[in-house]
């Protein structure tokens, strides 16, 4: 015997209200600034990187490295969303396992398992598979500090002495792994990451400025004693004076200069750039990828980017002065300082500010490990950003 048709209104009137509920909900505990912006830096690398890679003049031919660009942010969005659907303190009771993993694989990069790229030792390759252990040394030592610093004794408000040199033989076991490889640039981010955390942590501030001073005396004894390998002087002399060796060291900084300058202000448009087209800055679609964003989105196009990044940035550290623990706290403050220091220096290395490393600029750049490890980084702080609003 069938219901009366009005019986059944109140089902789907009900299924309504739920699905309007948990919207509603969803809603409630995403920070929509932060997701958009990360989302529209998403859009925007992938344009580039298209852009970047084209050839023959055909767009449609030239997909490769935008399907497999795709499936890395694909991959990285699904990471993201179950760490931010988790509570926030799953992850940290995994810190210390997520931390070994990163050590060892920072270890076998150093084995017969690794590769040399672009001068340094910085990858695992096994078979067709490629991986960057440095990018999850990042989310490891983020983690690890925070556990180590976030968590006073009972008694304390603030980190002790005893913490701050555990948080120190934290960092000093990725950093020296890297240093080995070598891959300055990936040492300066754990170093800038950690800077911020302990300087936010509420340490003594003659931990923040003792630490400072050991890293300008590291500078100059590693210049002093030629610790640098060639291609690393020669970077450092073509920021000095890039003019030193136009169709050398210096060629990829002046080059990155002529492909912004010709942009303009509005760009000569996606797929019409002939510095772009004509590969002449190269490692265009990763390291490189803010010339193309000059020359063919100008610099309308280029503030955009900058100004996305800065959102992104302006919210994580939000979410941070909105945490009630110190964990919560630091994780979102190291993820603010990776992504800040990663971005200038990436940015200012095309604009001839900065020495060039190989540093990607996070979210924009084509790359697979990295990818994945920024967007696990923003499920990081919005599992915070979820746990927190769940109870307002």
């Amino acid at each position: 015997m069938s219901l009366h048709p009005s019986t059944r209104v109140p089902s789907r009137s009900w299924r309504g209200r739920a699905g309007r509920l948990v919207a509603a909900e969803v809603r409630r505990r995403l920070d929509l600034p932060l997701v958009s912006a990360v989302a529209g830096l998403c859009v925007i690398g992938l344009l580039l990187v298209w852009a970047s890679t084209v050839d023959d003049g055909d767009p449609v031919a030239s997909l490769g490295f935008v399907r497999r660009h795709l499936m890395h942010l694909a991959i990285g969005a699904v990471v993201c969303a179950a760490v931010a659907a988790v509570d926030y303190r799953v992850p940290r009771a995994y810190a210390p396992v997520i931390f070994v993993l990163a050590a060892v694989g920072l270890a076998l990069v150093l084995t017969p398992l690794g590769a040399v790229i672009n001068g340094s030792r910085s990858w695992i390759v096994i078979g067709g598979f490629q991986a960057q252990p440095g990018e999850v040394a990042k989310i490891a030592l983020i983690l690890g500090v925070a556990m180590l610093l976030g968590e006073p004794r009972d008694g304390e408000h603030a980190p002790t002495t005893r913490d701050v040199l555990g948080s120190l033989a934290a960092l000093a076991v990725p950093m020296g792994l890297i240093l080995l490889q070598p891959d300055l640039g990936t040492a300066m981010v754990l170093g800038a990451i950690y800077l911020g955390m302990l300087a936010l942590s509420g340490a003594p501030i003659r931990w923040v400025l003792g630490l400072i001073g050991c890293g300008l005396l590291g500078v100059l004894a590693v210049w002093w004693f030629g610790l640098l390998k060639d291609y690393q002087l020669a970077r450092f002399a073509t920021f000095v004076d890039p003019t030193a060796d136009p169709q050398g060291a210096g060629y990829n900084a002046n080059q990155a200069l002529i492909a912004i300058g010709s942009g303009g202000l509005s760009g000569s448009g996606l797929f019409r750039g002939e510095q772009t087209a004509g590969r002449f800055v190269p490692e265009q679609h990763t390291d490189f990828i803010f010339t193309v964003a000059g020359e063919e989105l100008g610099f309308f196009g280029s503030a955009l980017i900058i100004g996305l990044i800065g959102v992104v940035i302006w919210r994580t550290l939000r979410i941070a002065a909105g945490c009630d623990e110190p964990y919560g706290r630091l994780v979102c403050v190291g993820v603010a300082s990776w992504l800040t220091f990663q971005s200038f220096i990436n940015i200012g290395m095309t604009l001839g500010i900065m020495p060039i490393t190989g540093l990607p600029l996070p979210f924009v750049s084509y790359g697979g490990t990295a990818s994945i490890a920024h967007l696990t980084a923003i499920g990081l702080v919005l599992g915070i950003y979820g746990r927190y609003r769940a109870f307002r």
